[in-house]
C-alpha cells in the first residue's frame, strides 16, 4: 500500500506548513501529494507551487471540480502541469453537489450525473490522446458548441501542445454505488471520500471485476497522539461540515454515504443540528465510532494495529491528512 499526503484546500488563507509537509513526504518516500478545492483556493495552483519545490513525488488533485472548468480547460491544466513536473501529474475529478455547482459555479447541476461525468472524462481523454480534433455531441458537453445561441463558426480543434502522456491517470471521486461502478469502467482509479476497512462490503458490489492496476485511494486523517478522543475532534469537525453543510437537507451525497455505512440516524441528526445553526452540537453528534473507523488516530501502537486492517483490503494508496512531520514519519515507518 503506497502512501500519499493529502493537503486539502485552504481555509482563510494559505497554510505555510503545506510546502514543508510536501517536501518531508517526498524525503520519507511518500508516493504522492494531493490538493483539493471547494469554493475558495483552487486545486492546480498550489500543486504547481509544490511541483516547483519537489522533484520526485507524484502530484494529484483530489479533487478538481468538474463544474469549475470545461473538460478541455481541465485537460489543459493537467497536460501543462504534467510537462512542467516531468510527468508527475494525476488528475482527480469530482462532480460535487447541487449546492456548490449551482450556488458557487452558477451552473445547472446535471440531471444525469453519470452521463455528465462520462462525457467529461471522454473529452479529457480525447485531449490527452491528441489523435484528432476534439469532437463530442454530448448531452452536457458539446465540442464544438452547437446550441441555439451558437454562431455556427466553431470548429473541432486538437491541442496545440502535445501532451507529455496520453495515459495521464484520471481518477474520480464517486460516492453512489452506480457512480463507483462507472468509475471502475472509465477511470484509472477511485478516490473514496470515506473508507472504513471494517466495512469494505459496503462497496463490494460496485468493485467487481476491477481492471488491472486500478487505484483505490481513500483519504484518512492520521494523527499520532495519546488522547484518542481529542485526536478525533478534527475528524468529527470535518464530518460535521461535510454531512451538515455541504449539501441541501433533501440532497446531500455525503450524508447519504454515511447512512449507507450504517449511521443513518446519526447522519440525519448531524444534518438537523448543522442546518439549524447549532454547529458545535452537530460536530459533537458525530459518533466517535464512525470518526475512528475512517481515520488512524491514537498512539503509535494503536495506529500500527489498525493500519494492518487497511493493508488487508483493496486499498492501493492511503492518502493521509497528516497535520505534522512527526505523524508523517511514524506512518512511513509503520508502512515500510
Amino acid at each position: 500500500m503506497r502512501l500519499g499526503l493529502a493537503l486539502g484546500y485552504w481555509g482563510r488563507g494559505p497554510d505555510p506548513r503545506h510546502l514543508e509537509l510536501a517536501q518531508e513526504a517526498e524525503r520519507l518516500g511518500y508516493d504522492s501529494v494531493w490538493t483539493a478545492e471547494s469554493w475558495g483556493s483552487d486545486a492546480f495552483t498550489p500543486l504547481t507551487w509544490i511541483a516547483a519545490h519537489t522533484s520526485r513525488i507524484r502530484l494529484g488533485t483530489a479533487i478538481a471540480q468538474m463544474a469549475a472548468r470545461s473538460p478541455t480547460t481541465t485537460a489543459m491544466h493537467a497536460l501543462t502541469l504534467d510537462h512542467l513536473s516531468g510527468g508527475r501529474m494525476m488528475l482527480g475529478l469530482g462532480l460535487s453537489g447541487p449546492q456548490v455547482v449551482e450556488g458557487w459555479y452558477g451552473r445547472p447541476f446535471p440531471r444525469s450525473p453519470l452521463t455528465a461525468t462520462r462525457e467529461y472524462v471522454d473529452v479529457v481523454r480525447q485531449v490527452l490522446r491528441r489523435e484528432g480534433p476534439v469532437e463530442k455531441d454530448g448531452r452536457f458537453h458539446a465540442h464544438p458548441y452547437r446550441g441555439e445561441d451558437a454562431t455556427g463558426l466553431g470548429k473541432p480543434l486538437k491541442p496545440i501542445t502535445h501532451p507529455l502522456r496520453a495515459d495521464l491517470p484520471v481518477l474520480l471521486g464517486a460516492e453512489g454505488p452506480k457512480n463507483i461502478t462507472q468509475t471502475t469502467r472509465i477511470a484509472d482509479g477511485w478516490l473514496p471520500l470515506y473508507w472504513s476497512p471494517t466495512r469494505a462490503d459496503a462497496y463490494e458490489a460496485s468493485l467487481t471485476d476491477l481492471p488491472e492496476d486500478f487505484v483505490i485511494a481513500p483519504m484518512a486523517r492520521v494523527t499520532v497522539c495519546d488522547d484518542v478522543a481529542e485526536g478525533l475532534l478534527p475528524v468529527k469537525a470535518m464530518l460535521g461540515f461535510y454531512i451538515g453543510g455541504m449539501g441541501h437537507a433533501k440532497r446531500n451525497f455525503h450524508a447519504d454515504l454515511m447512512a449507507r455505512m450504517g449511521y443513518a440516524d446519526e447522519a440525519r441528526r448531524v444534518q438537523e443540528l448543522f442546518l439549524a445553526g447549532r454547529r458545535e452540537e452537530a460536530v459533537l453528534a458525530v459518533p466517535d465510532a464512525f470518526a475512528d473507523e475512517i481515520s488512524l488516530v491514537g498512539p503509535r501502537g494503536r495506529i500500527a494495529e489498525r493500519l494492518e486492517l487497511w493493508r488487508k483490503g483493496p486499498v492501493t494508496d492511503l492518502l493521509a491528512l497528516a497535520p505534522d512531520p512527526h505523524t508523517l514519519r511514524v506512518l512511513a515507518e509503520l508502512n515500510s
